[in-house]
């Protein structure tokens, strides 16, 4: 059983952001994100793509109770009053043809558009549009995806030995990423051309998914935001309700007291300045 968080009252924030979560693959941490999901509400969840893997699901059927039981804890957050939206990414790119409609009070939009609490307007798209793998070669896009769940079942019984040792848990595929020179470049590339497209559009940000690389920042007076995933980093963005946006880790969480969670990663948050509420773009 995984462990769970330590706080007795759901921790409150005004908007909560889940990307790459890959339900249906043997990869995805759905115990620790129903636990997440258990232990934080929000007035707005945005679902920011790749929330189920269709590409892996096509080659096999592979779906634990789990993953259902985070379709349900979402359904009923939504049946609760909370606003769901849900922009599909490449790996649930089925999703895009019923965008515009709403099921079970979850949204399906293209993209949408969030209201921060201190007037900012945001752009929440996947963000797979702006990777020329994914646009131009998919077919390499489908071969990386291989090598990357090769990589995630070779890390996790390296993890597990790690376990045993009492040491702690150590990403692979985060620290190639890191280390390779093209990797980096094409996130560097990938968090540029974002944020350039919500400047274009006269957005004062955007948030995304796709890279599996959580981050808050500002890009030349934009803020960009990712929240990371649910493979790997376990991450989430979250808004609070002065506006402030802010990566937190489910790892980072475990055990802390409930009023030290808001500053579970102090150096990725960013202040904005009052404000609308969310609405969605079609």
């Amino acid at each position: 059983m995984s462990p769970t968080l330590q706080q007795t009252a759901p921790r409150r924030y005004r908007a909560i952001w889940i990307s790459d979560v890959h339900l249906g693959t043997s990869g995805c941490r759905a115990e620790h994100l129903l636990d997440f999901l258990r232990h934080h509400d929000a007035d707005y969840l945005y679902l920011v793509g790749d929330i189920v893997d269709g590409w892996q699901l096509r080659k096999s059927w592979y779906w634990k109770q789990s993953h259902n039981d985070v379709v349900q804890k979402i359904l009923r957050k939504a049946r609760k009053g909370t606003r769901v939206v849900y922009v599909p990414g490449n790996h649930d790119e089925a999703a895009r043809q019923y965008g515009g409609l709403d099921f079970g009070g979850i949204a399906i939009r293209q993209e949408a558009e969030h209201h921060t609490a201190d007037g900012r307007r945001l752009l929440i798209i996947h963000g797979d549009e702006f990777d020329g793998v994914i646009q131009y070669a998919k077919w390499l896009a489908y071969l990386g995806d291989n090598l990357y769940t090769l990589i995630l079942q070779l890390n996790r019984g390296y993890n597990w030995v790690r376990s045993q040792l009492g040491l702690p848990y150590w990403s692979l595929s985060q620290y190639l990423k890191h280390k390779v020179k093209n990797a980096v470049n094409f996130i560097s590339d990938f968090e540029q051309l974002l944020a350039g497209e919500a400047r274009r559009r006269g957005f004062d940000g955007v948030v995304c998914g796709h890279i599996h690389k959580a981050e808050v920042k500002d890009i030349d007076g934009v803020l960009y935001g990712n929240s990371g995933d649910w493979v790997e980093s376990l991450s989430a963005l979250v808004e609070h309700p002065d506006g402030r946006l802010e990566v937190v880790y489910w790892t980072q969480l475990l055990g802390k007291p409930a009023q030290a969670a808001h500053s579970a990663e102090p150096a990725a948050s960013a202040n904005l300045e009052p404000a609308p509420e969310a609405t969605c773009a079609s």
